[in-house]
């Protein structure tokens, strides 16, 4: 079923090769439609930083929202975080409002029914100005993930494994001992480029081995009877372990102090763009405001 969705067909990618070549895409369109900023302009490093600085703070915002809000909104805003930037550059959207949008469209999604007054309760400083931003930008964020907005998670896929533990592999008794390890495992992964890679039953199946490692316990017999046998696909999977692995160790998420300095250089590039009056507007996304308008972070 999943190999039908828009998810899969638009989203699952070849390698981490293309997904670097649609970033600098849209790095480099940024670059050709405002010459004057050329030379300040920011880096690809620059734009990914920033971007993972903000998922931190999407992260944080949900975890402290007020309802509690299930894994499956923040994995979905999180994906339609990353989704946005695939294709645009932070030049000329910036993560601070793109981040807030894509959790109150992941809340709508998802069905976790809140009103936006509920929704700006939970953001510190103008709840107004907050309101505005999100509402000025939901169209836009919506129409540049080309209105594909269902996300497949990880999460089903693990209780489908534990149930298959449970009936075929009887002498694993109590796989729920992995849960905390292969929900911090998932969590991780939705911070990689590994979402734009491997199917979500695979990001299950990986963590899945991965606790099971961790914990020092063997499921190998398990994993060869779900491969019918065939050793080549638990290597496989080991060597996707390890990948994981390697792309959590590159990820640099830059003090505030770097972010500060990225920002400072992100608003001198958008003076630039308002002062010579070449810059398109879609939406009022790219006003100024400031830090203190309204604040997700702890």
């Amino acid at each position: 079923m999943f190999h039908s969705t828009t998810h899969f067909k638009n989203w699952i990618f070849v390698d981490e090769d293309e997904l670097l070549r649609r970033r600098q895409n849209a790095n480099d369109k940024f670059r050709s439609h405002y010459p004057s900023i050329k030379q300040n302009a920011l880096t690809i490093a620059e734009e990914t930083s920033l971007v993972n600085y903000y998922s931190n703070i999407l992260k944080d915002f949900c975890r402290r929202f007020n309802p509690v809000m299930p894994r499956y909104v923040t994995s979905t805003a999180l994906h339609y975080l990353k989704r946005f930037y695939l294709n645009n550059s932070v030049m000329e959207y910036h993560p601070k409002h793109i981040m807030v949008t894509c959790v109150y469209l992941a809340a709508k999604i998802e069905e976790f029914n809140v009103s936006m007054d509920q929704f700006v309760n939970n953001v510190k400083g103008d709840r107004e100005k907050a309101a505005d931003i999100v509402l000025n930008n939901e169209l836009l964020l919506m129409h540049k993930l080309n209105y594909q907005l269902v996300i497949w998670h990880p999460y089903r896929s693990v209780e489908g494994f534990f149930i298959d533990i449970r009936t075929r592999y009887p002498a694993c008794e109590n796989p729920d001992k992995y849960r905390p390890i292969i929900d911090g495992f998932i969590d991780q992964c939705l911070s990689t480029d590994i979402i734009f890679i491997l199917a979500p039953n695979q990001i299950a199946l990986c963590a899945l081995l991965y606790a099971a490692d961790k914990s020092k316990d063997s499921i190998d017999k398990y994993l060869l009877i779900l491969f019918e046998g065939n050793k080549d696909e638990l290597v496989s999977l080991r060597k996707w372990v390890t990948k994981i692995n390697e792309m959590l160790k590159k990820i640099e998420v830059p003090s505030k102090n770097i972010t500060k300095q990225i920002e400072n250089k992100l608003e001198f590039i958008q003076n630039e763009i308002t002062n010579s009056k070449t810059v398109k507007k879609d939406t009022s996304n790219n006003e100024d405001d400031d830090e203190d308008d309204y604040v997700m972070e702890s």
